[in-house]
């Protein structure tokens, strides 16, 4: 009884083939680990390959590394930090922001854990470096996410049902907190193709979008039916968002006719 909980996981790596109908997807490896809460590709190459992040719930955030032929790819552990004994990492999110963003800044990921506090990490060649840690919530931090126009800025949502943004320049101090949503938040993603516009999925079945530049109100509120677990803007098509929602399946909203309007009323 005394003894931590385990909580085992695996995780699966596949190739996908358009050409062969039949069955696309193909195993290429698993690998068991602790269970996963979170995991993100790195949206450029880094040292010339392909790097996966992932949070797990031993504590630890892992860099895995894409290596060998393109007709056989394998994910091997490149370097991992443990943000904190006897909690769950359960977010991470990488400071590059859009594909075709490029920035001089250093690689950081933003990681978030069950004891409610916020971890700043930097990329460097000897491994991932601890460079900041700071409590934001009262309860588990489900997320956290990078501003992807302006990465010095990061938003945190938790079970306490707020939503938070930090300068992490001075971390510690939230520039704002918003208690628009009425239960736990769970998911945050800045959209990577319009700059200030953000996006916020919780246990009380309603994803918001918001205007960066006012945090008191979004701009838009639509429901889903179901506890927002995840969100993700269309890589392509810059209005459409996808919602995986806990209990109703998964939501595509067309976030067009919403986007436009605020923007309309920021120029009026």
């Amino acid at each position: 009884m005394d003894e931590p909980q385990v909580r085992l996981g695996r995780l699966y790596l596949y190739s996908f083939s358009e050409d062969s109908s039949a069955c696309p997807l193909v195993e290429i490896q698993r690998r068991d680990t602790s269970a996963i809460l979170d995991m993100k590709w790195c949206h450029v190459p880094v040292a010339g390959h392909a790097l996966l992040g992932v949070a797990d719930a031993g504590g630890s955030i892992e860099l895995l590394r894409l290596v060998g032929s393109e007709n056989a790819p394998t994910l091997h552990l490149s370097s991992s930090c443990v943000l904190e004994e006897h909690c769950l990492a359960l977010s991470l999110d990488w400071s590059t922001g859009s594909a075709s963003r490029e920035s001089d800044q250093p690689l950081k990921i933003v990681s978030s854990d069950s004891k409610g506090q916020l971890h700043l990490l930097q990329v460097e060649e000897a491994g991932l470096q601890a460079t900041a840690t700071w409590q934001a919530h009262r309860f588990e931090a489900w997320v956290a996410a990078f501003n992807y126009w302006q990465t010095e800025i990061v938003y945190s949502g938790g079970d306490d049902g707020l939503l938070k943004g930090w300068d992490t320049r001075t971390p510690g101090t939230p520039v704002f907190t918003s208690e628009r949503h009425s239960m736990g938040v769970c998911s945050i993603q800045s959209s990577p193709h319009q700059e200030g516009i953000l996006a916020t999925g919780s246990y009380d079945e309603h994803v918001l979008l918001w205007d960066i530049r006012n945090m008191e109100q979004p701009f838009a509120d639509m429901p889903t039916q179901g506890g927002v677990w995840r969100l993700k803007w269309h890589p392509s098509q810059h209005h459409v968002l996808l919602a995986a929602c806990m209990h109703n399946g998964f939501t595509i909203f067309n976030c067009r006719k919403a986007v436009v309007r605020t923007q309309c009323c920021a120029c009026a």
